[in-house]
C-alpha cells in the first residue's frame, strides 16, 4: 500500500502560556491546517491512502492547563458513535478542527490520522476528574477515506505535559483499512513503555502502527529515526510515524519503516516541512529475520583477553551516556574481542576494522533504572564512537563517523524486549545482516556498515522492573 507520512514544520503561539479566546485560537491552528491541506492533496496524488501528521502540529506546546483550553475541540471517546465532522458539523459543539481534518479525509479519499487536544467534561463523583470539572487530553484520531472518525486514542505516557490529563485506563485503539488491514496507534513517549503499546501490538497482533510524535534527538541511542526503526524491527512491523521540525528544540526524524527497509527524513539543517510517501509490503505473516550465525570457534564465550592471552586487558572506565552511568572498556586496534559487565548484564564484541582511523571507540554496558527525563528500566550494550580521544568523551552526541567496522555484538539480556539499534554517519540507518537469541543471548552482526558508525547497540527495556 501506498503511505504518507508529513514532518510539519508548525506555526507556534509567540506566547503559549497567554490566555486567548476560541477565534484567536482557531486562527492560530487554521495556519496549520491550511499546510496539512495541501500536504493532503500532494499525497493524495501520489496515491496515498494513509496520511499521518505529528503531534502536537496543529496547537503546539508549552501551554499551561488554562492557556491551552481555547485550542481544544470536544470529542466523544468512544467507539459506539458513528459521526462524521464533514458531513455532520452540527452535532457537537466546537469541533472545528475536527471538521476540517474530516474533510479533508472525505475530499481526497483518503485515510488521515492526526494529534489535537480535546476536551471531555466530567462529573466531580468521577474519582479521576480534575478539580475544573474537565479532562483535557493529547488525543490522536483516525479518520477514513469518507471523512468518519474511526479511532480516538489518549496519549498515555505524558512527556512533562502539564497541559493534559492521564487517560484513566490505557485506550487500546485500532481502526480498519481495506488496504492494510488493522492498524493501532499510540503517541511519542509512549513507545519507550509496556503500556499501551508493546500490549496493543501484542493483544492484536499488529502489523501496521501509527505514531505522531514530537520527539527531541537524543544521542547515540534515542535518535528518532534510530528508535523508530528498532522497533519496528523488533516487533517486525511496519510503523508510519510523523515527527515535528524545528531544528533548533532538537526536533527532527520521521519515516515509513518496515521491518527490512525505512524511507526517513532527518535534517538539523533547513527549516520548512517535509512530505514522504512509499509504498510498502502488506506485513501478513511473522517472516522472522535470518537468525541463523556461523559463530567461529571459541566465539561462543570469549574472555577479557587478548589474542596472545598475555598482554593487558583494555582499562575499564566509566562515563554518563544518555544521563546514565555506562561502564566502557575502549576498542583499540584493527581487531579484537571485547567484553564488559554491569549488575548481571555481560556485554560482549567482537570487531574489526577495515582501516585503522583516528577515532576513539568504546563498548558500553548499562543495566539500571534511568531516572532523567522519565523512570524506565534500561539494558544495553552499546558500541559507541566517542566525541574525541579522551574516555571521558563517550556517551557525548556525535554525528559524524569514517571508521567501517566489522562487528558480532551480544550480551545476556534478561528481556525479551530487545531494540537493535544501528545509526551510521549524518544520522542515517542501516539494517544489521543477522539479530535474534543464541544460547540465552542476543546478538546481532554486521559486515561493514554502508558509513561510518556512530551507534550499534542492543537496547533493551525490563518494563517489570521500571
Amino acid at each position: 500500500y501506498v503511505a504518507a507520512v508529513y514532518e510539519h514544520e508548525s506555526i507556534l503561539s509567540p506566547n503559549p502560556t497567554a490566555l486567548v479566546d476560541r477565534h484567536s485560537a482557531l486562527e492560530l491552528m487554521g495556519r496549520n491546517l491550511d499546510i496539512y491541506e495541501q500536504q493532503v492533496v500532494a499525497a493524495a496524488r501520489q496515491g496515498a491512502q494513509i496520511i499521518v501528521f505529528p503531534e502536537d502540529g496543529i496547537h503546539g506546546f508549552n501551554f499551561t492547563r488554562s492557556s491551552i483550553y481555547p485550542y481544544l475541540d470536544f470529542v466523544l471517546h468512544s467507539s459506539f458513535v458513528k459521526w462524521n465532522p464533514c458531513r455532520e458539523p452540527y452535532l457537537f459543539n466546537d469541533t472545528e478542527v475536527l471538521q476540517r481534518l474530516s474533510c479533508m479525509a472525505l475530499k481526497n479519499k483518503i485515510f488521515l490520522v492526526a494529534n489535537l487536544g480535546t476536551k471531555q467534561p466530567c462529573e466531580h463523583t468521577d474519582p479521576h476528574c480534575p478539580s475544573d470539572g474537565r479532562y483535557q487530553f493529547n488525543t490522536n484520531v483516525a479518520f477514513n477515506d469518507d471523512g468518519t472518525l474511526v479511532a480516538t486514542y489518549r496519549k498515555h505516557n505524558l512527556y512533562f505535559e502539564y497541559a493534559f490529563d492521564t487517560p484513566p485506563e490505557p485506550d487500546y485503539k485500532v481502526f480498519d483499512t481495506p488496504f492494510a488491514g488493522k492498524f493501532g496507534m499510540f503517541t511519542c513517549f509512549d513507545i519507550l513503555f509496556f503500556e499501551p503499546a508493546v500490549n496493543l501490538i501484542r493483544q492484536h497482533n499488529l502489523k501496521q502502527i501509527v505514531y505522531p510524535t514530537a520527539w527531541m534527538n537524543q544521542l547515540p541511542l534515542l535518535s528518532a529515526v534510530e528508535f523508530q526503526q528498532a522497533f519496528a524491527t523488533a516487533f517486525n512491523i511496519n510503523i508510519l510515524a510523523a515527527n515535528i521540525h524545528h531544528p533548533t528544540l532538537g526536533m527532527t526524524g520521521s519515516g515509513i519503516y518496515t521491518p527490512v527497509k525505512s524511507f526517513i527524513y532527518h535534517n538539523m539543517e533547513s527549516y520548512g516541512g517535509k512530505l514522504i510517501v512509499a509504498e510498502i509490503p502488506v506485513i501478513t505473516t511473522d517472516y522472522k529475520t535470518n537468525l541463523e550465525i556461523c559463530f567461529k570457534e571459541g566465539q561462543e564465550t570469549p574472555g577479557r583477553a587478548s589474542e596472545k592471552g598475555n598482554e593487558q586487558l583494555p582499562p575499564l572506565f566509566y562515563a554518563e551516556m544518555m544521563y546514565d552511568n555506562f561502564t566502557f572498556v575502549p576498542v583499540w586496534g584493527e581487531k579484537g574481542e571485547l567484553q564488559v559487565c554491569a549488575n548481571t548484564l555481560c556485554c560482549y564484541l567482537n570487531y574489526q576494522r577495515a582501516v585503522l582511523t583516528d577515532e576513539l571507540y568504546a563498548l558500553g554496558v548499562f543495566d539500571g533504572l534511568h531516572t532523567v527525563h522519565g523512570t524506565y528500566y534500561v539494558q544495553a550494550c552499546a558500541l559507541v564512537k566517542c566525541g574525541g580521544l579522551n574516555f571521558s568523551t563517550c556517551g557525548q552526541e556525535v554525528t559524524d563517523a569514517t571508521a567501517l567496522i566489522d562487528f558480532q555484538l551480544w550480551g545476556n539480556m534478561s528481556t525479551p524486549y530487545i531494540f537493535p539499534l544501528l545509526l551510521t554517519s549524518g544520522i542515517t540507518l542501516d539494517f544489521a545482516d543477522h539479530m535474534g537469541w543464541k544460547n540465552n543471548h542476543y546478538f546481532m552482526s554486521k559486515n561493514r556498515t554502508s558509513s561510518g558508525l556512530l551507534t550499534a547497540a542492543l537496547y533493551g527495556r525490563w518494563y517489570e522492573k521500571d
